[in-house]
């Protein structure tokens, strides 16, 4: 992901100078990156990472004084011991041995879950078994998101993704541009349309005949210096922005 959303700046152009100044904005004196409530969790500070790095621009020297504050991991769930694992990667330092808690919190009928535990495994350098993978929709209505995040997951394990699954994710495309989460949706999202043209890409459907509307569709969610979710959003945060940034990077190839 890290790599495609580096190629973002040939669409931003002149605006990558306000995204990565916001994104350095969203560090507080800990190192850590702010919530919506301004707190410093490791959650955001992944986006904000992976944001400046893939514009280009240093983190804050700081960040591995907030990462050594969680030391073995040992209070954190599933996702926050992935995020640590991944935010050790960005900065380029070693980590503590995150591998036996996040095969232990690894709950692998969960799509989410082994995404994320996957990719974590990855970056601490390890080379994670495959297994059978549950369907999307196993735990209830289907999401764009988890769909993309099966496909990709299958692809990482040398597996063939279903046709199906990608028929369904284009299928979600909205004529006014963007991503719906599921067929109900009231509006298209910005994680979901990130996503949805990451998996598409992996698996080499085409999506140019979506560049053109998906582009318009960002520019309604742009704030002048980073990116919302919705239409219903008007707060930008580093988590959007950074899927702002990975679509834009697959449609410069588009």
């Amino acid at each position: 992901m890290l790599q495609v959303a580096r190629l973002a700046p040939k669409l931003l152009q002149e605006a990558s100078d306000p995204v990565a100044r916001f994104l350095h904005s969203r560090f507080n004196d800990d190192g850590g990156a702010a919530d919506r409530s301004g707190q410093s969790d490791l959650y955001y500070t992944v986006f904000a990472l992976e944001g400046l790095i893939a514009l280009q621009h240093e983190p804050p020297a700081a960040v591995a004084g907030f990462l050594e504050s969680f030391e073995d991991g040992e209070d954190l769930d599933l996702v926050h011991l992935c995020c640590l694992a991944r935010c050790w990667a960005a900065v380029k330092q070693p980590g503590p041995d995150l591998a036996p808690r996040i095969r232990a919190q690894w709950d692998r009928g969960s799509v989410y879950h082994s995404f994320l535990a996957w990719g974590a495994l990855e970056d601490l350098g390890l080379r994670p078994e495959p297994f059978p993978m549950p369907g999307p929709g196993d735990a209830g209505v289907r999401t764009t998101p988890t769909t993309a995040a099966a496909v990709t997951l299958l692809r990482r394990m040398g597996v063939p993704a279903p046709p199906e699954a990608t028929r369904w994710l284009l299928a979600r495309a909205h004529p006014e541009g963007g991503f719906l989460a599921t067929e109900a949706a009231p509006m298209p999202d910005l994680l979901s349309t990130a996503t949805a043209l990451h998996a598409l890409a992996g698996e080499h459907v085409p999506f140019a005949h979506l560049k053109d509307k998906t582009l318009d569709f960002l520019d309604t969610l742009w704030t002048g210096r980073a990116f919302c979710g919705t239409w219903a959003d008007d707060e930008p945060d580093a988590e959007y922005t950074w899927y702002a940034l990975l679509a834009m990077g697959h449609l410069s190839l588009a």
